[in-house]
């Protein structure tokens, strides 16, 4: 039987959101497959999560751990993961497309010489053979791609499955694996500000862009973003300019969203800020100019200045709120 393997992100000894949405979606490929799924930790101890695994209903969890993945170091994990794979017969393996995964499963693609399918957002079985999908040219298209290799790789995007949590109990088993002393290490990880919502978690994203000015006009994308429970995020000459931080960066150079709304907020539509946002079930655009790019892909168009526009959105959001 052909065997799926998801490697977990446990950076910063958390279990991340994105890990057990892949293993929901590898649960789904193996269902059309006639395949089993396992999941494959990594890390300095990295046993503790196998009950969040297991969650996902996966009952066979791998680990590996060794002094030197004690801090993250991406060319001493890849060596970790790459010899897992040829351990356990991974045909298929699986990771969620963060920084993280992208990062280490280009790595283990080199060390396995095995095909990789980055960022993809969906998967199609055909006559029995897995092919995955995902956006290229900016998202101008998406790409249906076959990996003849053994073992495929592939990342998925954040959202790409719901994840669904159907608790099993799970057989851990530790692989006897030689890591090689890391090259490079990640000495601190600083997280965002506390209570902030990742931009590439969220169900809801208020974004904006130079229309509103300055950052001393932000007030007026948080109100509607507390107002709405949403997060806050932003394009990228925003960031350019210091309004914002960088971790709230949308577009092609920055983070991939795929949130169930996206508002867009004084934003023009740049093909690089759409390709972050090509993934999101509604877009709703607001601007003055009646031919911003941004239109041309929003679900719902809103042509008016975003300075009379937020303030009435967010009293309005209040009012309803307010009678329940």
């Amino acid at each position: 039987m052909a065997k799926i393997l998801v490697v977990c992100d446990t950076l910063n000894d958390q279990f991340k959101t994105i890990s057990g949405e892949v293993l929901t979606g590898a649960q789904k490929i193996a269902a059309e497959q006639q395949a089993e799924v396992a999941a494959l930790l990594v890390g300095g101890a990295v046993a503790s999560h196998a009950d969040a695994v297991s969650r996902y209903g996966v009952s066979k969890i791998y680990t590996v751990e060794d002094a030197n993945l004690a801090q993250y170091s991406p060319d001493s994990y890849a060596a970790a993961i790459a010899e897992a794979v040829r351990q356990t017969q991974g045909d298929v393996v699986l990771m969620g497309a963060n920084y993280t995964g992208k990062d280490l499963l280009s790595r283990v693609s080199q060390i396995l010489d095995a095909g990789l399918a980055q960022d993809c957002i969906n998967y199609h079985v055909e006559g029995g053979e897995l092919r995955f999908v995902r956006p290229m040219y900016a998202g101008k298209v998406w790409a249906t791609v076959k990996i003849s290799s053994t073992p495929a790789l592939a990342t998925f995007r954040a959202k790409a499955f719901k994840a669904e949590e159907k608790p099993v109990s799970a057989q851990v088993e530790a692989l006897s694996v030689t890591v090689p002393a890391p090259l490079a290490v990640l000495e601190e990880f600083q997280p965002s500000s506390t209570g902030k919502i990742d931009v590439t978690e969220a169900d809801l994203i208020v974004s904006g862009g130079r229309g509103l000015r300055g950052p001393e006009n932000w007030h007026l994308i948080e109100d509607l973003a507390e107002a709405m429970g949403a997060a806050t995020g932003c394009s990228r000459p925003v960031s350019d300019e210091g309004w914002r931080p960088h971790d709230e960066h949308i577009g092609q150079t920055g983070k991939t969203v795929a949130p169930d709304l996206y508002v867009a907020c004084g934003i023009s539509g740049a093909i690089q800020h759409i390709a972050g946002i090509s993934s999101s079930k509604f877009i709703v655009a607001i601007n003055k100019d009646p031919e911003a790019p941004i239109f041309k892909v929003a679900d719902y168009g809103i042509v008016g200045d975003v300075f009379d526009v937020l303030p009435a959105m967010t009293e309005e959001i209040k009012k309803l709120k307010s009678q329940g």
